[in-house]
């Protein structure tokens, strides 16, 4: 009893010291983006022909910490992953160590990507719709708060649902989920996926839709994966229990008798 609880306490500890080195992370990668935050908004607002207009000196200091926050996350993002696979790695097999740590840059460059998808299509997209919508109804004019507001809800979640393939191939590889499973909870997945895109596009139907296809196809490539990187596991584990019965055919009839002895 005295040493599970130590057992525990142990785990506890180790995964107290990874969760220190990722807020530490964070913090370190905030203060970076929050120094180059100038530059980091002239890059934005590159490309508007009207000039941000505050309402106060509380949306200055909003976009330094979304910009900040925005860099923090990025730059955390491979070592929250990294520490997470320092955490689980005594309890997977050298194989799956192997593999699972491929996915630590992998997660990075998905969330690149989706961040770069979200700006380069989406926003763009989006923008100019709801621009067109206005018409000569309306002088636009843009707070920086509500701009970049609305750069941040069409760029950030596309940022996490990218890697979406990279965390099924993940599961699977541990064998938490299979693809099969994925498959018969599609529906579900579909409904909240969808949900999630009304919730983060503006309130129009052409901007859910146009939000809400990529995240379905996002789902049937994690499937797909989800296929590739089960057949791999199951091949692995064919191979391994193979290796391990002519690993025992080889011993000695007296050491297979103590090894059946002790199983």
């Amino acid at each position: 009893m005295e040493d599970k609880e130590l057992n525990l306490v142990e785990h506890l500890d180790e995964l107290r010291n990874r969760l220190i080195i990722s807020v530490a992370a964070f913090i370190v990668f905030f203060i970076v983006g929050f120094i180059f935050v100038e530059d980091i908004y002239n890059w934005f607002v590159r490309d508007l022909d009207v000039k941000l207009i505050v309402l106060g000196p509380s949306d200055i200091i909003w976009i330094y910490f979304m910009l900040a926050s925005v860099i923090a996350i990025a730059g955390t993002i491979p070592v929250l992953a990294l520490q997470i696979w320092l955490f689980v790695k005594p309890a997977l097999k050298p194989i799956e160590r192997k593999v699972t740590l491929s996915y630590v840059p992998a997660l990075f460059l998905l969330f690149i990507v989706g961040l770069a998808f979200g700006y380069f299509v989406i926003f763009p997209v989006l923008m100019q719709f709801l621009i067109e919508l206005g018409g000569e109804m309306v002088v636009t004019n843009f707070t920086a708060e509500k701009y970049f507001r609305f750069i941040l809800y069409t760029t950030l979640p596309f940022g996490f649902l990218f890697e979406l393939p990279v965390v099924a191939m993940f599961l699977t590889s541990l064998g938490i989920i299979n693809p099969y499973r994925l498959q018969k909870i599609r529906k579900y997945a579909y409904f909240i996926l969808v949900i999630i895109a009304v919730i983060i596009s503006p309130p129009d139907p052409m901007s859910d839709i146009i939000v809400a296809v990529p995240l379905l196809v996002l789902y049937e490539i994690s499937v797909n994966i989800s296929k590739i990187a089960y057949k791999r596991k199951l091949k692995k584990e064919e191979e391994w229990e193979r290796q391990f019965e002519q690993q025992e055919d080889s011993l000695p009839a007296e050491q297979k008798k103590d090894n059946e002895d002790i199983g």
